[in-house]
């Protein structure tokens, strides 16, 4: 249902979220998150012009947050680099159905209503605050090794 695109955007503020307010390089983000580089850049260059992340230059540098994960949504995040598509018409374009969706369409809308509702109503620090044994970002076999020792 959400493309890579959204997948890899939501890690890096996740990623970002998570080491706020520290700056991280594409190099740390896509270390940390197992983006390819390029592909980062790309939605980096996608989150900076909706104003999610900022580049700062110079020694120490790197992407940072522009709002706090208390106050960044979800769907903040994925109407960024991929807005969830509404059914406002009918999809097959039958004039009789106009804006009036049938059963199917409406019923598949109303879903997507949720799924934006439930983003809208989801903070990138509750996803790091909920209780759980799994975090929300990969652990690289390098940090599992460091941390037994």
């Amino acid at each position: 249902m959400f493309s890579q695109t959204v997948e890899y955007a939501l890690r890096a503020v996740v990623h970002l979220a998570d080491q706020a307010p520290s700056p991280r390089t594409t190099d740390q983000i896509a270390a940390a998150t197992l983006v390819p580089k390029a592909y980062l850049s790309k939605v980096l260059q996608g989150l900076c012009h909706a104003a999610i992340v900022q580049s700062k230059r110079g020694m120490g540098g790197g992407m940072v947050l522009l709002k706090s994960p208390s106050d960044l949504t979800i769907l903040e995040v994925v109407n960024a680099v991929e807005p969830i598509g509404r059914i406002r018409t009918c999809p097959l374009g039958l004039t009789a159905h106009g804006a009036r969706l049938c059963p199917l369409h409406r019923r598949m809308d109303n879903a997507l209503a949720m799924v934006e509702d439930a983003f809208r109503q989801t903070t990138l620090a509750e996803v790091l605050a909920e209780p759980t044994s799994s975090r929300p970002l990969c652990e690289l076999p390098t940090t599992r090794a460091t941390r037994k020792s």
